[in-house]
């Protein structure tokens, strides 16, 4: 087993630095997500992964607020966020902006996670953004049917859901991995 590393030797970027530091084009939008703490959650991720940021859309809650704080630990201070009230609008404004948008949600003709590296490209769109649903209602069918396609994560238990976090955890995880795959091959 190895020594765990201090703060210091894991180099991290101050808040200045992250906000001069290049991004991966991937935004996050957060349709309905009623938990706050859910909501704080995905800034740290974001953070994490040096993702573009976040969309907040409808009854989704914003900074700053203690819930919010207490999950993002800080990361909704550095990570770039907006309000849009409703959410097909982000979608609307995204694909303007040649961003192929892709729910994460359970649905007919759904692409699994392992094989989506193969169905976006960085040469073919600006950026990537992945629209999160409502813990219970999931995507609205309504940015379901604006999306450019669903992504699916494959379940094996007796529950037809996870966490909305945790997903997100997963899914940004896997598309940052694949994108800076992808972009050591253009360079």
């Amino acid at each position: 087993m190895g020594q765990k590393y201090s703060i210091e030797e894991l180099h991290r970027l101050s808040p200045e630095e992250y906000q001069e530091a290049e991004k991966l084009p991937i935004v996050v939008v957060l349709d309905n997500v009623r938990s706050l703490y859910n909501v704080g959650s995905f800034f740290r991720t974001v953070d994490a992964l040096g993702a573009e940021g976040l969309l907040l859309c409808g009854i989704t809650g914003t900074p700053p607020h203690v819930e919010v704080h207490k999950s993002a630990l800080g990361a909704e201070e550095v990570v770039r966020w907006q309000h849009v009230g409703v959410t097909a609008d982000a979608v609307e404004e995204l694909h303007r902006r040649g961003y192929q948008v892709w729910a994460v949600e359970q649905a007919r003709g759904s692409v699994d996670l392992a094989d989506f590296g193969a169905r976006c490209s960085l040469k073919d769109c600006n950026g990537i953004a992945l629209v999160f649903g409502h813990e219970v209602e999931g995507v609205q069918q309504e940015v379901v049917d604006a999306c450019d396609g669903c992504i699916e994560l494959a379940q094996y238990g007796t529950k037809h859901s996870m966490n909305v976090s945790v997903t997100g955890g997963i899914v940004l995880w896997e598309i940052a991995r694949v994108w800076r795959k992808e972009r050591k091959r253009y360079e």
